[in-house]
């Protein structure tokens, strides 16, 4: 509004307010669905469904982000899975679990997911090329509002709770989830769910 302001400074502040916007909406998103959560507001409502809808799912929630870093998102091919999940809140969970992995990971790498079928548990793994949490930080990373120390996490937007939503929702459905180092030096993610999870 302000007259002394040329086209291109407001089309400039426009573009800075419209990713503001953006970022704050997520954020909101994110510590209401939290909130929800805690306060026993959300019910999760597990059924059986193939599990590869529910990675694809989770994958088209976050395609955009990873497109717009030249990332490549791989989803390794598995024996198809029916599990008793919550389809909506479980993919919420992995597209956190893959938003944290192109968020820290540097342009024209790689994520890869994979599936391990045991006898009582499915593992879902997700490993980046990015930039690794450091061994000392594992204990703390699902906790709520924890954010890693190092500069390169600071420098990017965030409210420290996407991980513990992952725990949370994880750990509902009789599952968990842990970080552990890539060979590579990124991070692989595992997480647990059930064969069998009583509804």
């Amino acid at each position: 509004q302000d007259e002394s302001l040329t086209q291109d400074e407001r089309e400039e502040f426009l573009k800075r307010s419209g990713r503001e916007v953006k970022r704050l909406t997520h954020l909101v998103e994110t510590l209401s669905n939290l909130s929800r959560l805690e306060a026993d507001m959300i019910k999760l409502s597990p059924k059986e469904a193939e599990l590869k809808e529910t990675l694809i799912r989770a994958v088209n929630g976050i395609y955009a982000k990873a497109e717009k870093k030249e990332i490549e998102i791989e989803l390794m091919d598995f024996e198809p899975v029916r599990l008793v999940h919550d389809v909506r809140w479980t993919a919420e969970a992995v597209s956190n679990v893959l938003d944290n992995a192109v968020k820290y990971s540097p342009v024209g790498t790689k994520i890869q997911i994979r599936v391990n079928i045991l006898v009582s548990y499915v593992f879902v793994e997700v490993e980046d090329e990015g930039i690794g949490i450091p061994k000392s930080e594992y204990p703390d990373i699902f906790k709520r509002f924890y954010r890693g120390k190092g500069a390169a996490v600071e420098k990017e937007e965030g409210a420290g709770v996407g991980l513990y939503l992952v725990r949370k929702i994880l750990q509902e459905q009789g599952g968990s989830v842990r970080a552990v180092k890539a060979p590579g030096g990124g991070t692989i993610m595992q997480m647990m769910l059930p064969k069998k999870y009583a509804v």
